[in-house]
């Protein structure tokens, strides 16, 4: 295929900042400022473009290419480059350059390209030249030489491989201008003359031995000097012959065949490239080239005129045998020249036929009929549109019989209906291009029973840049091995095509709006999954398990959301070569959550705790159990299940009371309630009781022993004294502390539910207790010996006095608050007491809490069993 040979520029515009100084090096000018950049290993200098007028100073010896193409430099002298001896390339393309001194280039022996293109040299600088005997390309043209004569010295330059000479004030080319080169075999000739040829000698080119020729020649004042070129051609071999510019500023007129020479040189492509071409000189290139070798025809940049006086007569083409394997139509300001001798024929023996950019909007119905040989048809980058392309009247049976590739991007395509109904009369045709057109969701909605009838097996289709949405697939084939479906606006995928698609094995879906990836996507045969620059944030294991042989994929720059199924999946993926990641890890970045915002996902590591889904059920499972165990051993230490059970007691009490209708208070019947062991009730009776009831005013005092209800719960009586008593008075003792009925007392009294607070609680110690070795029930207690003054019996006779005098004082003075309380209970007389038996302690744990017939009134006496 042809390939436009234009100049490669190796390197980008130099930036002069300190980060490219410090990373590559470089070269300072005199006036301080940086100039050239230099590579790390000080091969190359980059000194293009900088505006330098003088040759820069200082250049390291090492360097072996040195680029100063691009600035004002008037002139090389002798002792600028002497320090640069193992040069090999210079470029000094695009300067000013009128003089190079005879010694320039004595010290740069091992140069072997030098290139002096476009400058403004009068003359071929043949004494500097001379020490460059390993010369392999040299550019010299479009300077201001007067003449194209080689000196003697080009005889030497046996090495010489690519020569271009030649400038814009060449006035002619005589016979022996190029004598010196008859014994160099060339790879390139290039010569360029003045716009206007003015002479030319027979025999001039015969010296030229080369596979491409390049000619810049205008012949528009000497028409005839082209059949004198190509007879100075004739039976030379060339895989290029190149014109350019042919006629430059005028359309060839004349009757004489200029162009019958070239049937006569073997070449197997030809290359008009500018220059003026009209329908008379384009028919005599063609009627010439039928009877050629020539396998490669290119019109480039033409500017085609239809000739005047040219009419049909009806009669067939004067083209109709020119047999190319290609035939290149490339950016022609004419679509006329299309329709050659207002046929087609001349397009009836090409295999690959490219018209990019000729502007032609249709193709007429005997276009399609002429192009029998067709293998591959390009005609992208045109203005063809859908009612052009396919024309329902025109019969497109056994048309195009061998196309197998057609292109045709770049055009204002929009029914893709219109597309599949044309080529499905091309039998072989396996790869279709339609890029860069709008097809879309207008025209397929509209589609009968949304079909679309593909006849043969495609390959490789090419869809990017088009406008789909996801219905829009079902309309495509389903034989498809490649399927390119970039840049179409897809937000998400039609799983009912790709479960249809039996062949896929290449995808591209890049730079489309996806958001998810769907899971259970099935494709079997699928190898390769481009998928970067859409939206989705998740991937994961089960994305891309039901694709066995996919081996590359392409997910960059998506919106990830790094988390532990994406961690997994690179590591499965990426790390372990499960699937060759081609653009990781540098276009893999978090975008949430935000603290790992542009963080890279390679970088990403959540630990192992975090994604093991194992590991975290079971430090779960050990630490609930951790805590349920904790739980239970601190409710056994301290004794919790015994105040769920009091606190179910006080709820119960409670509840009984108020169904019984007996409502609470703030009247109280007794100045105290004493609570104590059934061990120290004989101190309670015959000192504490006996002294606090016969005090003037006495003390109404409330004993379990006398004072509790018959027939009632004990814990009710319990409570329900407490309540109705101003202060409840503890008698704290070793038996005390280990008495279960005066620990539910004391708890009793400590909530806050039944109306007190710890200044209603009055703490006697009758003997020493060390608080500290309390059970861990006593909580409370514990506090408040540790907390609250208490009152502490004394065992001297002397001391007693003062200690009543403690308790009356912390009583208070006694008055009645009932009315009844008088009549209601009158318990002075100690012959008739009513008494009631609490449980044994034994008892006590085995029953929980005592039953209602456990607290049955009795009279024979008072026990408090603990």
């Amino acid at each position: 295929m042809y390939k436009l040979h234009c100049p490669v520029v190796a390197m980008m515009t130099i930036t002069l900042t300190d980060l490219l100084v410090s990373l590559c090096g470089s070269h300072q000018h005199p006036s301080g400022r940086y100039t050239c950049n230099i590579s790390l290993e000080k091969r190359f200098a980059d000194c293009k473009g900088l505006h330098l007028t003088q040759m820069p100073i200082g250049l390291h010896s090492s360097l072996e290419e040195l680029d100063l193409s691009s600035n004002a430099l008037q002139g090389i002298r002798e002792g600028d480059l002497s320090n640069l001896t193992k040069l090999r390339v210079l470029r000094l393309q695009y300067n000013n350059i009128s003089v190079i001194e005879d010694q320039a280039f004595q010290y740069n022996t091992l140069l072997e390209d030098l290139n002096i293109f476009n400058n403004s040299l009068r003359s071929i600088p043949a004494k500097a030249l001379e020490p460059l005997s390993k010369l392999r390309i040299l550019d010299m043209s479009n300077n201001f030489y007067t003449e194209a004569t080689l000196p003697d010295i080009f005889s030497t330059f046996t090495q010489l491989k690519i020569l271009s000479m030649g400038g814009p004030l060449i006035p002619s080319l005589k016979k022996d201008d190029f004598w010196t080169l008859q014994n160099i075999t060339l790879e390139k000739f290039a010569i360029k003359s003045a716009s206007s040829l003015l002479r030319y000698e027979l025999g001039c080119l015969k010296f030229i031995r080369t596979t491409r020729m390049w000619f810049d020649v205008a012949l528009d004042q000497r028409p005839d000097a082209l059949p004198l070129m190509l007879q100075d051609l004739a039976n030379k071999s060339f895989t290029e012959l190149r014109f350019r510019n042919l006629f430059e500023f005028t359309y060839y007129t004349g009757k004489e065949d200029l162009l019958q020479g070239l049937k006569h040189i073997r070449m197997r492509q030809l290359v008009f490239y500018r220059g003026k071409f009209n329908e008379n000189l384009l028919r005599m290139a063609l009627v010439n080239l039928q009877n050629s070798s020539v396998k490669s025809l290119g019109l480039l940049f033409i500017d085609f005129a239809r000739s005047p006086t040219f009419v049909d007569s009806g009669s067939d083409s004067s083209v109709t045998n020119l047999v190319l394997d290609e035939l290149f139509l490339w950016d022609i300001s004419n679509p006329d020249i299309l329709r050659f001798d207002w046929r087609f024929t001349w397009f009836s023996k090409v295999r690959r036929l490219s018209i990019k950019n000729v502007n032609f909007n249709f193709v007429p119905c005997d276009a399609w009929n002429e192009m029998k040989a067709v293998e591959e048809l390009d005609v992208s980058n045109n203005r063809l549109q859908d009612e052009y392309i396919y024309n329902k009247r025109c019969d497109y049976k056994k048309t195009l019989p061998v196309l197998s590739t057609f292109n045709v991007s770049k055009n204002q395509l929009t029914k893709l209906r219109d597309v599949v109904a044309l080529v499905g009369e091309f039998k072989n045709m396996r790869v279709i291009d339609l890029s860069y057109n709008q097809l879309g969701s207008s025209e397929i909605t509209n589609l009968e029973n949304n079909k679309c009838n593909w006849k043969q097996n495609f390959t490789k289709v090419i869809l990017h840049h088009n406008n789909f949405i996801s219905s829009d697939l079902s309309c495509l084939p389903i034989n498809v091995e490649y399927l390119d479906l970039s840049y179409c606006n897809l937000d998400h995928l039609d799983m009912d095509y790709f479960e249809r698609v039996s062949n896929l094995k290449e995808l591209l879906l890049s730079d489309n709006k996806i958001k998810f990836i769907p899971s259970g996507w099935s494709n079997p045969t699928l190898q390769s999954l481009t998928l970067d620059g859409n939206s989705f944030g998740l991937i994961s294991m089960g994305s891309f398990k039901d694709m066995p042989n996919l081996s590359n994929l392409k997910a960059g720059n998506n919106p990830y959301h790094c988390t532990c199924d994406l961690h997994t999946f690179f590591q499965e993926t990426a790390v372990k070569g499960k699937v060759n990641i081609t653009d990781w890890p540098e276009n893999y970045r978090c975008y949430h959550p935000e603290s790992f915002l542009n963080l890279m996902v390679a970088k990403f590591s959540p630990g192992s705790v975090a994604c093991d889904i194992r590991l975290v059920v079971i430090i779960s499972v050990a630490t609930t159990a951790t805590v349920v165990l904790a739980i239970m051993l601190l409710c056994y230490v301290f004794n919790v299940p015994w105040y769920m059970r009091a606190t179910y007691q006080i709820l119960r009490a409670k509840y009984r009371a108020y169904q019984e209708g007996s409502g609470l208070s703030q009247e109280f019947d007794y100045h105290a309630f004493i609570s104590y062991s059934h061990s120290d009730a004989e101190w309670v009776r015959d000192q504490l009781l006996t002294y606090l009831e016969s005090s003037n005013p006495p003390y109404r005092i409330c004993i379990h022993e006398r004072d509790f209800m018959p027939g009632k719960w004990i814990i009710d009586n319990i409570i329900e004294n407490i309540e109705n008593s101003r202060k409840v008075i503890f008698v704290l003792s070793r038996h005390f502390v280990n008495s279960e009925w005066c620990n539910y007392e004391l708890y009793f009294a400590q909530q806050r539910a039944i109306g007190k607070t710890f200044s209603d609680v009055i703490l006697v110690v009758k003997e020493p207790i060390d608080p500290e070795s309390l059970p861990n029930k006593y909580c409370k207690l514990k506090k408040m010996l540790n907390t609250k003054t208490y009152l502490e019996w004394p065992k001297e006779t002397k001391q007693q006095a003062f200690f009543w005098a403690q308790l009356k004082s912390v009583l208070g003075k006694p008055t009645f608050t009932r009315d009844q309380a008088a009549s209601t209970r009158n318990r002075n007389s100690a012959a008739a007491v009513s008494t009631i038996e609490l449980p044994l302690e034994d008892e006590l744990v085995s029953q929980s809490l005592p039953s209602e017939h456990s607290s049955t009134a009795t009279m024979e006496g008072s026990v408090l069993s603990n």
